[in-house]
């Protein structure tokens, strides 16, 4: 377990993280996502002991009496656009420590995208980033190259360090200027937890279509936490809820509002599911609790 004091406002190696949430994923899966990226021959390489058997070239083992394996190249490199929701509502639960166990959001949301780059860089394919919040905090476009994707960790680790703070969202605003700025065809990737006001659904509806321009191909990592911001488990006392991002709160028994809040929270949940099914994004649901494997598999499954 690592847990970490935040107001040190530093943080274990991202990337060392990012690689063990990656191994650690992908253990016990009885055939792994890596396998059948490659399509194009590249080069031989020695077989190491303890490597995949698979790949191994056994006509030139016949001529040379050793063994060498294929190596293989993507026909054509990805290109992958991440796009990180940085407002105040994503910073819920409220941590005090970096715990891997007990993550909130934003925390959930950095590491899995640090762990699908990963998977990107040993691919080679193309990385870009962009996050944002009352503001469009950081814009990169996609490259592949290892400085690059130094760049693009930091900028993570900024995330996870920056001070508390409050910042509300226009998430359809933003949406629109980074579909903007994404000229390639490519793979988004967008984690929020879209809660947006009322009067901002329909907008919030016409941003998700936007992405799909120029033919980009969508997914939606939709961060909840389920006990509370779905089912609404408090226990029934007195409660003070504050609105993280615009300071309103009420008091109330949470039992007052259970039941016609879950019902709101399932009719909305209904419709962003609707509406990407429309738009054909591929909306993935994703409880923080519940580890990284529901963020991963879809990822891999949507790369191939």
């Amino acid at each position: 377990m690592i847990k970490l004091q935040k107001n040190q406002y530093q943080l274990p190696n991202l990337e060392l993280l990012a690689k063990q949430v990656v191994e650690g994923t992908l253990v016990g899966l009885h055939k792994s996502p890596f396998h059948g990226y490659s399509a194009e021959f590249l080069e031989h390489k020695i077989y190491a002991p303890g490597e995949s058997t698979k790949f191994i070239d056994w006509k030139l083992f016949g001529k040379t009496d050793k063994l060498y394996t294929k190596k293989f190249e993507d026909e054509t490199n990805l290109r992958a656009h991440f796009i990180i929701d940085n407002s105040s509502s994503m910073h819920y639960p409220i941590r005090k420590d970096f715990d891997l166990d007990q993550l909130n959001k934003i925390q959930f949301s950095v590491l899995a995208t640090a762990a699908l780059m990963e998977i990107l860089k040993k691919q080679r394919d193309a990385i870009g980033l962009s996050v944002y919040s009352n503001t469009y905090e950081f814009y990169a476009k996609e490259k592949n190259n290892p400085k690059h994707h130094r760049l693009l960790l930091h900028q993570l680790e900024n995330v996870l360090n920056e001070k508390d703070t409050v910042k509300t969202t226009k998430t359809y605003q933003y949406l629109h200027e980074i579909a903007k700025n994404i000229h390639r065809r490519s793979l988004i990737v967008l984690f929020t937890d879209l809660w947006e006001v009322r009067e901002n659904k329909n907008e919030l509806f016409e941003a998700l279509r936007h992405l799909k321009y120029n033919k980009h191909q969508v997914l939606l990592f939709h961060t909840y936490d389920y006990q509370t911001e779905f089912a609404f488990n408090f226990e029934n006392k007195a409660t003070k809820f504050v609105d993280i991002e615009h300071g309103n709160y009420l008091n109330i028994y949470p039992e007052q509002l259970k039941t016609a809040y879950e019902k709101a929270v399932s009719d909305y949940f209904q419709k962003i599911k609707e509406t990407c099914y429309q738009y054909q994004i591929d909306y993935i649901p994703v409880d923080i609790n519940l580890g990284f494997k529901q963020v991963l598999v879809p990822f891999l499954l949507a790369k191939r």
